[in-house]
């Protein structure tokens, strides 16, 4: 059960379409929409998303809300960047998704990545001077890009006029889940 109700709010998880990790999409997914929130899942294309558990074997596959360039960033609250190794890679690459983070960022929304997630922000330019977790072998990329890198479940950092927060692993979404919440209750 959710501590925080999140009726009213809107969330956009942004995936390639290929290796996202399965819990680091579902579970906050589907914790969100438990809560109240109405939660879109954007992919590259409208081609299901084959999920993979642990960067190698098959998960479940989820179906795309949209793709993402029929995205209007605009009408959400909250930006959600699962990981997932080859999901990251190739998202960090697809122009539009790099630019909805930039959108969330300059309107001073909050975002949240897992894992390999913040290779999106890292590539967007938004983590100078921020401090943040990842997965561990994203700490060089993160210190390369001006940002403080810390190994902790989750870090939530509201400098800079914006909300990052940050988590390590799948081992990490209760705490991770538990920031998103308290973030969301916040834009009430």
């Amino acid at each position: 059960m959710n501590d925080v109700e999140s009726t009213g709010r809107r969330v956009l998880a942004v995936v390639t379409n290929y290796g996202v990790e399965q819990d680091e999409l579902i579970v906050p997914v589907r914790h969100l929409r438990e809560a109240g929130a109405a939660v879109d899942v954007a992919a590259r294309t409208s081609d299901p998303i084959r999920t993979l558990v642990g960067d190698t074997e098959p998960g479940e596959v989820v179906h795309p809300t949209l793709a993402l360039s029929e995205v209007d960033p605009s009408g959400y609250d909250l930006l959600l960047i699962p990981g997932g190794t080859l999901n990251a890679d190739a998202l960090r690459l697809h122009r539009p998704a790099v630019e909805l983070v930039r959108s969330f960022v300059s309107s001073g929304r909050p975002v949240a990545a897992i894992c390999h997630g913040p290779w999106a922000l890292v590539e967007a330019g938004v983590v100078k001077g921020k401090r943040l977790t990842s997965y561990a072998s994203l700490r060089t990329d993160i210190l390369n890009a001006g940002a403080d890198w810390v190994d902790r479940a989750v870090v939530s950092d509201g400098e800079d006029g914006w909300l990052l927060i940050t988590s390590r692993t799948p081992d990490d979404l209760d705490e991770f889940l538990g920031a998103i919440d308290k973030a969301l209750a916040g834009a009430a």
